[in-house]
Parts: C-alpha cells; sequence; structure tokens
C-alpha cells in the first residue's frame, strides 16, 4: 500500500469500536526499514489515554488496522499516566506518552 504522508497529518484516529482517540501530529519513520513505525497523536481522548501533564502520547503503527479518511486502530483499554500509578516508575505500557522537551 503506498500513500503519501503528508496526507496523514491531522487525521482523526479512532479505535474499531469507535471511540474518538486524537489526530495525528507527526508521524515516525524508520528510514533503515523504510516503513511507520508510528504516530505521535495530540488532543488525546481522556477516556482512552490518561496522558497527565504530557502533549500526547505515540500509537505503535502496528496497532493501525486501516487508514483513508481516518485512522482506525484496535481498541486498547484505557491507559494511565506512570507516575499518577504509583510504584517504582509504575508499569510500561505501549502508548507512549510525549512532551515538548525534546
Amino acid at each position: 500500500m503506498e500513500i503519501e504522508l503528508s496526507s496523514l497529518y491531522g487525521q482523526e484516529i479512532y479505535t474499531d469500536k469507535g471511540m474518538y482517540v486524537g489526530k495525528v501530529e507527526d508521524i515516525n519513520v524508520d528510514i533503515t526499514e523504510k516503513r511507520i513505525s508510528g504516530f505521535a497523536v495530540r488532543d488525546i481522548n481522556p477516556n482512552v489515554f490518561d496522558v497527565g501533564n504530557k502533549l500526547g502520547v505515540i500509537i505503535p503503527y502496528r496497532w493501525v488496522i486501516a487508514m483513508g479518511d481516518i485512522v482506525l486502530i484496535k481498541h486498547v483499554m484505557r491507559r494511565i499516566a506512570t507516575k499518577e500509578r504509583g510504584g517504582e516508575g509504575g508499569e510500561k505500557r505501549e502508548g507512549e506518552e510525549f512532551n515538548n522537551e525534546e
């Protein structure tokens, strides 16, 4: 499947159960493998990801089911910001949060 990466910017992301996740802010590309590795997502629905004070999350590309007018991903259970859960760093979960410090 060929797609222009620029066409993905700003697209809305939904789960396969119809829940709004957020909007594509940026695209992570693995240059050596010549493939998309994930999407940086902003405007996150707090019912899907609790990002705390972070600006968004990175959605792994392997979660993507389809792309067209929207991006459709596998339904994910609500993810919690790791520091808010206590413990030593909390659990490591997919859907990594990102901030603007980069």
